[in-house]
């Protein structure tokens, strides 16, 4: 509404009316359930000691590329039909304008907006107030011109759910071009009086909630900003020095060589992934190959590092049209769907094959999770193990906490919740007593060693 004029915004009411009369909404509703009902069925067999687990894993890295190709072929089909009903409604022309403005000002928020109050986070130690206000006046803009070239260029893709741009305006019968920004926008004719509390008001529950991350973000940056000049200020840096330099230097200097940092880092610290995956990502970003490379060793030196490295690496295949490069990657997130289906299924579960390492937390980490403990209340000890986690793509810690009650206790499941919903561990958790698996709860107690005793 921001955006848009009047008729183009009724084009756009015209066009969702449009999924409901052609009974788009239906199938639309029929695919989600699908889709649910897909994975539902895959978290419950991940949660489950089942035989089937494995089989079915394989089957659905084979069966939901297809079945989401084939279905966003569907979704497709009725954004065309869709709009075919709103350009009864206002005619084909504003239905193309409308389509212009909103991809336009999507580029123009995603390119300039949010770019710009990212930059703004160290200069501001909360956020501003009047965001949608301001986003307002963004999206009013008509923008770069070079932009509708870039947007009418944009190559289809099946994974989409909506076809191009430019598909959809050959489908109207419309000629490209650039839509002017309204005389009026459509929130300012049908909100009038209503629309400078509105924008408060979302604004508001915006800076609420972010603020937390905000805050953090500022300080952090002060906190970056003094490590950088420490490292600067340094007669020599050990070699992870020499990686963190060239993070820091990339991140906060905008002149800075950071190619050529990273790759003075790398020559002391052969090994580190973050520095291959950061210099990776330059090198693709300026067009050089070679970081691809540098993505893979990333991937292989860390897991943790695969879903970054996998985003970097589909941006650049797509961009140079690169249809095998593209196919490589696809591969490898299946078969990260596929690892991350184990890791949850083996997050799940206690088995006699498991095996337990020492839990690996602070003083200061143990001392809040006995203090949580201590809060619930009724726990005579507890014990506390990391379960090793076999191929974990994300290299998330999974703790087992093993407890002793003191005394009787009558609903034990409850109780059970109640301790889970108290704790705040770095990683993922399962909360168990020894009851029924003697064998595991002598593991964990010896990887575990002196328990922490909540009830002294």
């Amino acid at each position: 509404m921001q955006s848009l004029g009047r008729e183009q915004f009724a084009a756009v009411v015209a066009h969702e009316f449009g999924h409901f009369g052609g009974g788009d909404a239906r199938f639309s509703g029929w695919i989600y359930r699908v889709r649910t009902s897909w994975y539902r069925l895959l978290d419950a067999l991940a949660a489950q000691r089942s035989g089937l687990n494995a089989a079915f894993v394989k089957f659905f890295g084979w069966y939901a590329p297809y079945f989401d190709a084939y279905s966003f072929a569907l979704a497709r089909a009725a954004e065309y039909r869709a709009d075919a009903e709103a350009a009864k409604a206002v005619g084909p022309r504003v239905v193309g304008e409308a389509l212009v403005r909103c991809e336009l000002g999507a580029l123009r928020l995603q390119r300039e907006f949010w770019p710009a109050l990212e930059r703004s986070i160290p200069e501001r130690a909360a956020p501003p107030p009047g965001l949608y206000r301001d986003m307002a006046a963004s999206l009013r803009d008509a923008g770069d011109p070079a932009w509708l070239p870039q947007l009418l260029a944009r190559a289809a893709d099946y994974e989409d759910t909506h076809p191009t741009l430019a598909q959809r305006l050959a489908a109207l019968g419309v000629e490209p071009g650039a839509a002017p920004a309204p005389a009026q926008s459509a929130a300012e004719a049908l909100l009038g009086d209503l629309l400078p509390a509105l924008e408060a008001r979302f604004s508001e529950d915006w800076r609420q909630g972010v603020a937390p991350v905000w805050e953090e973000r500022h300080r952090q940056h002060a906190q970056d900003v003094a490590r950088l000049e420490a490292l600067e200020g340094a007669t020599s840096r050990t070699a992870d020095e020499a990686v963190e330099f060239a993070r820091l230097s990339a991140a906060l200097r905008p002149e800075a060589d950071a190619l050529a940092l990273f790759r003075a880092a790398l020559a002391r610290a052969p090994d580190r992934a973050d520095a291959h995956g950061q210099l990776g990502a330059l090198l693709l970003e300026r067009g050089d190959a070679t970081g691809i490379g540098h993505l893979k060793e990333a991937m292989r030196l860390d897991p943790g590092c695969t879903e970054l490295a996998l985003h970097h690496l589909e941006l650049h295949y797509r961009r140079v049209g690169d249809d095998a490069g593209l196919d490589e990657v696809r591969a490898r997130w299946a078969r990260l769907d596929a690892e991350r289906a184990r890791s949850a299924h083996a997050r799940g579960v206690l088995t006699l094959r498991d095996a337990f390492l020492p839990h690996g937390l602070d003083a200061a980490q143990l001392a809040a999770l006995e203090a949580a403990l201590a809060g619930v209340g009724g726990i005579g000890a507890a014990w506390v193990a990391r379960k090793r986690i076999d191929a974990d793509p994300d290299g998330l810690p999974h703790f087992v906490l093993l407890l002793k009650w003191r005394g009787l206790v009558a609903r034990e499941s409850a109780k059970l919740q109640a301790v889970a919903d108290a704790l705040a561990l770095p990683g993922s958790f399962v909360v168990v007593t020894g009851s029924g698996r003697r064998i595991v709860a002598r593991r964990v107690k010896k990887a575990a060693g002196e328990p922490l005793r909540p009830g002294r």
